[in-house]
C-alpha cells in the first residue's frame, strides 16, 4: 500500500468507500468507543471539524469495542450517541476492530506506519500502559492500536504523518491538524 487512499473502508450502513474521496484533505482518523474515560474527546474534536472542515480537513470515526468493551452498541446505537450527546457531524464509519486476526487493515496499515511510542509520563500514564497491555496480551504481535482514541494524522497527499495516543492534549493535536492545513 501506499497511502491511505488504497483503502476501502465499510460506512456504517455497511457500504464500501475508498479513501480516495478525500484525496487533498487533511484527515484525522480515530479509534473511538463511547463508554471509554477519553469519549469527552468528541467535543474538541467536533469543534475541531466544525472551525477546519472548510479548510480541507476531515475526521474519521471508526467505533471499536476491543478495548474493555467501551463501544457495546451497534452502529446506529453508536451514532446516535454521538450525534445526540455531542453533536457530531463527521464521518462515522462501522464499528471495526483494530487489533488481532480480525483487525481492520487500515489500522494495521496506520500502526505500522506510526508505531505506538508510550503514553506519556506520569502515574495516570503508567496505570493506562499497564491496564492497555494487560488488554491487548490477547492480541500479541498484533496489537497496533493501544487503547481508545488513538488518532493518526494524514496529509494532503495521503501519507501518514503523526500519531497521537489518547493522552495527548487535544489543543496538541489541533496544533498538529492546523500545521498540515
Amino acid at each position: 500500500m501506499a497511502n491511505v487512499y488504497d483503502f476501502t473502508v465499510k460506512d456504517r450502513k455497511g457500504n464500501e468507500v475508498s479513501l480516495s474521496e478525500y484525496k487533498g484533505k487533511v484527515l484525522l482518523i480515530v479509534n473511538t468507543a463511547t463508554g471509554c474515560g477519553f469519549t469527552p474527546h468528541y467535543d474538541p474534536l467536533e469543534a475541531m471539524y466544525r472551525e477546519l472542515k472548510d479548510k480541507g480537513f476531515e475526521i474519521l470515526d471508526f467505533p471499536c469495542n476491543q478495548f474493555a468493551n467501551q463501544a457495546p452498541g451497534n452502529d446506529d446505537e453508536i451514532h446516535e450517541f454521538c450525534t445526540v450527546k455531542f453533536g457530531t457531524e463527521f464521518p462515522q464509519f462501522a464499528k471495526i476492530d483494530v487489533n488481532g486476526e480480525t483487525a481492520d487493515p487500515l489500522f494495521a496499515y496506520l500502526a505500522t506506519e506510526k508505531p505506538f511510542e508510550g503514553f506519556g509520563k506520569g502515574l495516570k500514564m503508567k496505570a493506562l500502559d499497564t491496564f492497555a497491555n494487560m488488554n491487548n496480551k490477547k492480541f500479541g504481535e498484533k496489537a497496533y492500536i493501544k487503547w481508545n482514541f488513538t488518532k493518526f494524522l494524514i496529509d494532503r497527499e495521503g501519507n501518514v504523518i503523526a500519531r497521537f495516543e489518547p493522552t495527548v492534549d487535544m489543543d496538541k493535536v489541533k496544533e498538529a491538524v492546523v500545521a498540515a492545513l
